[in-house]
C-alpha cells in the first residue's frame, strides 16, 4: 500500500505500567544460528525492502508488509521469469477492489528459507514501491523482527527452534485472515482495534472511529493503493492512542472507509492501521505469528525509566 503524505511530530509516553515483562520465548534471538539477520534497505517512501531470489534470479527488492494478506510480484519479473499464469482473482487494497493476475511462485528465497507453491498476484512496481511484496502468506511459520536501530530484519522459522527474549510491551493479538488484530487499544477512550501495518507509511484509520471520538476535520489528503487507485481522507491529530499500558500522544491519522478494512469485518468497528511512521518509534517491533504477539521495544531511556516505575511499585506513571 502506497501513502502520499508527509509525517508530522508525534510524542511517546507510557502508562499503567505494574506488570511485569514476559520471558517466554517470543521473539527471534539475535545471538542464535539459527536465525537469519537480513540487511534492510529503506527507500525513499520509507518502505523496508530485503533481497529476494526467485528461481536463482535476482536479487529483488521485496517489501515485508504485514498489512498484506498475500505475497505479489510485479510486471518486472513475470516478464523477466515467464511465471505460469493461474487466473485471475479480486485484490482488495486500501482504496479499491480490482481484479488482477495471478501467478505460480516457487523457489523464492529469503536469507536461507525457500518458499514454494505460492498463489501471487501480478502488481505494478511503481504502486508497490518495490519488486514484489512478503505478505502473510509467507510469514506464518516465521517470527519476524524489525530492528529500526541497526535497519535489520531477523526471521526464524518457529517449527525448529525455539527463542528467549524479553521485551518492554507485549500484546497478545487475535488472529484474522492471517492478519494479527490487536483488539484492546484505546483511542482518546474508545475502544479499537489496531493492525501492524509494515507495508504502509502512514497510518489510516476508519470512520466508525472519527464519529465516535469526535475528530475535528484537518486537512484533506490523497493515498494511493496497490491497485494505483487514490482515494481521499481527513487528517487528523487525535490526542492518545494507548496500547498495553504504551501511549502515544498528538498522533495524526488520516480517517477514510477504506476496503480492506470491510475485508476484515470491520468496516462499522472503530480499527485502524499503524504504519511505519509510528512504528519507526520504536527501537524494534516484533510479530510473533505462531503466538499471536506483537511485541515492541522502546528507546533505551524509555526502557529504564519503565524498569524504575516496576520496581518501585507505582503503576501511574507516564514517560515523555
Amino acid at each position: 500500500m502506497t501513502y502520499l503524505w508527509a509525517i508530522p511530530a508525534i510524542s511517546l509516553s507510557l502508562v499503567g505500567l505494574g506488570q511485569k515483562v514476559d520471558e517466554q520465548a517470543i521473539a527471534p534471538s539475535m545471538t542464535d544460528p539459527a536465525t537469519e539477520i537480513l540487511d534492510l534497505d529503506e527507500e525513499r517512501n520509507q518502505r523496508l525492502t530485503i533481497p529476494v531470489t526467485i528461481g536463482g534470479a535476482g536479487p529483488y527488492d521485496f517489501m515485508i508488509d504485514t498489512g498484506s494478506q498475500a505475497t505479489a510480484v510485479t510486471h518486472r519479473i513475470n516478464d523477466s521469469l515467464a511465471l505460469t499464469p493461474l487466473g485471475t482473482a479480486t485484490l482488495v487494497g486500501m482504496a479499491s477492489r480490482r481484479p488482477v493476475d495471478l501467478v505460480e511462485v516457487n523457489d523464492l528465497v529469503v536469507g536461507n528459507f525457500t518458499i514454494n507453491d505460492l498463489v501471487a498476484p501480478v502488481l505494478y512496481r511503481n504502486h508497490v514501491g518495490a519488486d514484489g511484496i512478503i505478505g502473510l502468506d509467507s510469514l506464518q511459520d516465521f517470527r519476524v523482527l524489525i530492528d529500526f536501530r541497526k535497519e535489520t530484519i531477523a526471521l526464524e522459522d518457529v517449527t525448529k527452534k525455539n527463542s528467549r527474549r524479553g521485551f518492554e510491551i507485549i500484546v497478545r493479538a487475535k488472529q484474522k485472515l492471517g492478519q494479527l488484530l490487536i483488539t484492546n487499544a484505546i483511542v482518546d477512550g474508545v475502544k479499537a482495534t489496531v493492525i501492524i501495518d509494515t507495508g504502509a507509511q502512514a497510518s489510516l484509520a476508519n470512520t466508525a472511529l472519527r464519529d465516535r471520538i469526535r475528530s475535528r476535520h484537518s486537512q484533506e489528503v490523497t493515498t494511493m493503493d496497490v491497485n494505483g487507485v487514490t482515494m481521499t481522507g481527513d487528517l487528523s491529530y487525535v490526542r492518545s492512542l494507548e496500547i498495553e499500558g504504551l501511549k502515544l500522544t498528538n498522533v495524526p491519522l488520516t480517517f477514510a472507509d477504506a476496503p480492506a478494512f470491510e475485508a476484515l469485518g470491520l468496516k462499522d468497528e472503530p480499527v485502524l492501521s499503524l504504519g511505519m511512521q509510528h512504528l519507526k518509534m520504536f527501537d524494534r517491533v516484533a510479530i510473533d505469528f505462531s503466538r499471536q504477539r506483537v511485541l515492541f521495544d522502546v528507546p533505551r531511556d524509555v526502557a529504564r525509566a519503565m524498569r524504575r516505575v516496576n520496581h518501585s511499585g507505582y503503576s501511574d506513571s507516564r514517560i515523555r
